[in-house]
């Protein structure tokens, strides 16, 4: 049996992070069930397939029929949590928002993820992953000095600061509820995220220890024992020798003393982080992968999606399996690692026997 085993979820369905953590919640071993619009594609198709949509079943629906709206509020009255990912007062419109549900379900949990927030000046703004988290500080602090900031794909606005959010804070209020018999309204706005998990850089901030001056900073890929190097066939390791300790066997591994090579001060960084690149540049990837396995230099290789699913280590762990690849269900519990269960589709009529 799964942690969620015996959790009902209604996802209404969507792109980016309501579509991840409906999948994550699934996974965890909910009854996530997830309306779809019948006959609706979106502007994008659909963008997840069989991986972002596994472990729960579509039920296709017309939220603008009465006679579906209140077949979809009969499945609410069973639920413990809505998670849904539209415009403010969209769902309202339609006659499915928070007070209505909470009316046929008082300990339903109602799950809102967006870009900005329930309220505020920028609430019905249109947006995406970018804009939230440039919003925040987290987009500016990253990339190279005197060039743009670079997007970390989508994982910071949208999985990271919205999906993660928004689960943390379903699961919270579900188990409230089922103290209380009274649920929530969860409002898990992708700017909020972004600047709680930039938490760290707040405090080193605050204590004279992080320059908004971009390319700067001990972690952003401005300390030579902290950043990517390519090598003699294009492709790159990563470098994490933050601690002292760990410094030392990077210079080892590298031929080089502390004299030669000293971690501070910053003032002497450029003329290190040539060295290192020299260095790197004279063997392949592989290479030094091999080299420094098994040392305290942190070293590893920067690896592609496909790469990274055929790693040893990845293979150890079964973290990528399932048809097409993709990521296994995390975290594990007791050791195991849970199976991927495949997308299914109901109809509206056996969803709601299913709950009945």
């Amino acid at each position: 049996m799964k942690p969620l085993s015996g959790v009902r979820i209604i996802e209404f369905d969507g792109l980016g992070p309501v579509t991840f953590a409906g999948m994550v919640l699934g996974d965890l071993g909910a009854d996530v069930i997830r309306l779809t619009r019948a006959g609706a594609t979106g502007d994008f198709g659909d963008a997840g397939g069989s991986v972002t949509n596994r472990a729960r079943n579509a039920v296709p629906v017309d939220l603008k029929s009465s006679e579906d709206r209140d077949r979809v509020l009969d499945l609410i009255a069973h639920a413990d949590a809505v998670i849904e990912g539209f415009r403010p007062g969209v769902l309202e419109r339609l006659g499915l928002g928070p007070e209505v549900c909470a009316e046929r379900n008082p300990k339903l949990v109602y799950g809102r993820v967006t870009g900005w927030g329930q309220t505020g000046p920028l609430s019905q703004m249109v947006g995406h992953d970018i804009n939230y988290i440039g919003l925040t500080g987290a987009l500016h602090a990253m990339g190279e000095a005197g060039r743009p900031p670079v997007p970390p794909l989508n994982l910071v606005g949208d999985y990271g600061g919205g999906a993660m959010l928004l689960i943390v804070g379903v699961l919270a209020a579900v188990i409230e509820a089922r103290t209380t018999g009274k649920g929530r309204v969860v409002d898990a706005a992708m700017t909020d995220g972004t600047t709680l998990l930039s938490g760290l850089f707040f405090a080193l901030s605050a204590g004279g220890q992080w320059s908004d001056q971009r390319g700067s900073n001990l972690l952003d890929g401005s300390a030579p024992f902290y950043r990517c190097y390519p090598c003699a066939d294009g492709k790159f390791v990563a470098v994490g020798a933050l601690e002292p300790r760990f410094y030392g066997a990077l210079l080892t591994g590298l031929g080089l003393t502390p004299e030669d090579a000293p971690q501070f001060p910053i003032s002497g960084w450029p003329m290190l982080e040539a060295k290192f690149a020299e260095l790197f540049a004279g063997r392949s990837r592989d290479d030094w992968a091999a080299y420094f396995e098994g040392t305290e230099a942190c070293v590893t290789p920067v690896l592609s999606f496909a790469e990274a699913a055929d790693h040893p280590h990845n293979r150890a762990r079964q973290t990528v399996s399932g048809s097409p690849p993709q990521p296994s269900p995390a975290p594990r519990f007791d050791g195991a690692a849970a199976p991927i269960e495949p997308a299914g589709s109901l109809s509206l009529d056996e969803a709601l026997s299913r709950w009945s």
